[in-house]
């Protein structure tokens, strides 16, 4: 690997990379929740009267007493100056899916021209940052500036380190001066609180009078690639796009599926140790890591948690990845398709429900056929997936996820749900009249004295599946790496909702009329399944078949952004999120334009680094080489030694194609427009894609063409080979 200087720069300096070792002078476990200002922190510091105020809004969702915040104010500052912190943020989430902050002063002067460390109840409670430079699909005007961020005491601050000092962040919501949601989290709590009234109600139909908050549970595996910061610095289309607009196939990629579960490079190791100590210092419940498919790729998993405190920690825990891997000297990248033709990233999240007194509502227990509760909310599930499946589509759809949603890696485009074995028989006996008894776990003999038996589950699991149970929760593997689980989570969260509050309805109908609660229960379930057992599919997702499979039973397979957002907005789903407040029309309508838009400027600003790329350094590098060629071939001929010189026609031919594909991109990109923001993703689709893969077939085919000491760009065998 000559290559250019810039190239032979890095893969020196990932050749001579040598691992330092990580402080472990604190134990691991000690280290857990140190930055957090948990509810252990407030119950030491807080009046006791005070303490279960709050208390009582994080556990039970009871309403917040602002006459708390006074006092919470002052032993939360007092907490942060003694962890070095000299400024305070309200941290929010954005339409943008990324987490923004400003950050303010604790010091302020008094008369005398001293300072005061001051941090008062209102300010806890309300910030205003400005809330028309944000995303916001028109609610508000640009020069429409007032939002206001308000305290989410539900989710705990924490002290944010950086080695010239502590900012004390406090998570927030965020919304515009006319009380609309700019941000992702607001319409996460909504959902919530909907979705746990309707639960409430459906478990005392079961005689449970110790009901407490239903929540939902969340834990999101995270997906990404770690790449060498040279290769990163060298390669302008990942510094600007997050993703290769080039680059040739690489001769070994993962067809040996030899990184899956692989050992794990020192380096990488020594960056995912650090990382986990990171996390655990912020109470992010790291759990699990390992190699994923693609060479370069790696996996992070978290335990369960609330789903709004979920989401929180899988935003800190993006950032904190970034940051760790700096210091490791490499770039983590958290694109769903940073490389062509190996496997993207996903963030499937897996979610349950539950509270302290009832526990896990999504566990079936050794015999579902008789845990009629569970079936019950299992069908709740069933009907909305297939009610809301569009919904559940577009609440994924970005223009990064596009590349790998439907390719052979990760679930199709059409959603549909995963149940087993166990539980398709259990609910194929209930659509026949009734369910008698479940599948049991097996017992493997492995044929080994010295090995014992293993048990078998009852049904195997679907990596194809995009809505898969997965024993005692489901699993929704469509969402991309680089996303917010808020989106997904909110959709799951409003039709769990419509669907809990259908069931709970007819059972209450039923048994008014006199019809006893089981067999009640057993015709709603029979109901359901008639109904909505379309959705429910146990095979080959990748398969061709499927699609035509799915087709015929009514199953949407929305392919791309364009197809799928539209949906969101539709009149069905407008009524289901106004009818629960999770969102209302016009705050819906805002997030659909907020998403085409973000979609076109994505495509616009790919197209643009396409050609700038093309133009300034593949085509003169393509150029120089050609001359080299031709002078090589003059001087042959003039020396009267007759040498065909097949490769100088067919790089001619290239760089013919490569200039004429130029030309397509540079008139679609001069002619972008649209009449609105569906319009103007449209024509991102239909045109500027279209004409980046022209560019890309081109130049993709010089990197084989041109000499590797002329190649200006870092290839994919060094990028996804060498850490």
């Amino acid at each position: 690997m000559s290559g250019s200087l810039s190239r032979r720069q890095a893969i020196d300096a990932v050749t001579k990379f040598k691992v330092a070792a990580t402080a472990t002078d604190v134990p691991l476990a000690d280290l857990f929740g140190i930055n957090v200002f948990s509810k252990s922190v407030m119950k030491a510091r807080l009046p006791k009267n005070v303490y279960k105020k709050v208390a009582a809004t994080i556990d039970e969702g009871a309403p917040l007493d602002p006459a708390v915040a006074d006092a919470v104010a002052n032993a939360m500052k007092d907490w942060a100056i003694e962890k070095g912190a000299s400024h305070y943020a309200h941290v929010f989430y954005p339409l943008t899916g990324f987490t923004a902050e400003k950050h303010d002063s604790f010091l302020e002067p008094d008369s005398s021209g001293a300072s005061l460390a001051e941090f008062a109840g209102k300010t806890l409670l309300q910030g205003e940052p400005d809330a028309s430079s944000f995303p916001n699909g028109g609610l508000r005007g640009t020069f429409e500036a007032r939002g206001y961020t308000g305290w989410d005491v539900t989710s705990p601050a924490y002290i944010l380190e950086n080695p010239n000092g502590n900012t004390l962040c406090i998570p927030t919501v965020f919304i515009s001066w006319t009380g609309e949601a700019l941000d992702k989290k607001t319409p996460l709590l909504r959902s919530q609180q909907a979705m746990s009234k309707q639960a409430m109600r459906l478990l005392k139909l079961f005689g449970h009078n110790d009901v407490d908050t239903v929540v939902s549970y969340a834990g999101a595996e995270q997906e990404y690639f770690l790449i060498d910061e040279h290769f990163f610095y060298a390669r302008p289309d990942i510094m600007t796009s997050a993703r290769t607009l080039f680059g040739a196939k690489p001769s070994k990629g993962q067809e040996f599926d030899d990184h899956y579960f692989g050992a794990i490079p020192d380096r990488v190791l020594a960056y995912m140790i650090d990382l986990d100590r990171e996390l655990f210092k912020y109470g992010i419940p790291s759990k699990t890591r390992h190699n994923e498919v693609a060479p370069g790729q790696f996996e992070l998993a978290p335990v369960f948690e609330r789903s709004v405190l979920a989401h929180d920690h899988q935003q800190l825990m993006m950032t904190l990845m970034k940051k760790v891997a700096e210091r490791h000297g490499m770039t983590c990248l958290l694109h769903e398709k940073p490389f062509a033709g190996v496997n993207g990233s996903g963030k499937h999240v897996n979610f349950s429900l539950g509270n302290g007194n009832q526990g896990n509502l999504l566990n079936p227990g050794d015999t579902p056929h008789e845990n009629v509760q569970f079936l019950v909310f299992c069908a709740a599930i069933i009907r909305g997936v297939h009610k809301y499946g569009g919904l559940l589509r577009a609440s994924v759809a970005s223009a990064s996820n596009d590349h790998r949603l439907g390719a052979n890696e990760a679930p199709p485009a059409i959603i549909s749900i995963f149940l087993g074995e166990q539980l398709m028989d259990v609910f194929d006996q209930i659509a026949k009249g009734g369910a008698t008894g479940s599948k049991q776990a097996g017992v493997l003999e492995l044929g080994v004295d010295s090995l014992p038996p293993m048990k078998a589950d009852p049904g195997d699991r679907n990596r194809t599946s995009p809505f898969a149970f997965t024993g005692n929760r489901f699993e929704f593997r469509a969402p991309g790496s680089n996303q917010s689980i808020s989106d997904p989570m909110v959709a799951i969260n409003t039709i769990l909702a419509d669907s809990i509050d259908y069931l709970a309805t007819e059972l209450e109908k039923a048994t008014a009329d006199g019809t006893e609660f089981n067999a009640a229960v057993q015709k709603v379930l029979q109901q359901v399944i008639l109904d909505h057992g379309a959705v429910i599919f146990n095979g080959d997702g990748y398969a061709q078949a499927w699609q035509d499979e799915a087709a015929a039973r009514g199953l949407l397979n929305l392919r791309t952004t364009v197809d799928a957002i539209p949906f969101m907005a539709e009149k069905e789903n407008e009524e289901l999120f106004e009818r629960y407040g999770v969102l209302s029309a016009r705050e819906l309508e805002a997030r659909k334009d907020v998403i085409l838009e973000q979609y076109a400027l994505c495509l616009l600003v790919e197209a643009k680094e396409t050609a700038e790329i093309a133009t300034t350094m593949i085509l003169p590098a393509a150029l120089r080489y050609q001359g080299e060629l031709a002078g090589i071939a003059a001087n042959l001929t003039a020396a009267g030694i007759d040498s065909p010189t097949p490769l100088l026609g067919e790089l001619t031919e290239t760089i013919g194609a490569l200039t004429s594909a130029l030309a397509t991109l540079n008139a679609g990109i001069s002619g972008f427009h649209g009449e609105g923001e569906l319009e103007e993703a449209t024509y991102g689709l239909e045109t500027l894609i279209p004409a980046m893969a022209a560019v890309r077939a081109a130049a993709d085919t010089l990197e084989g063409q041109v000499a590797d000491d002329l190649w200006p760009l870092p290839t994919y065998n060094e990028m996804l080979t060498i850490l």
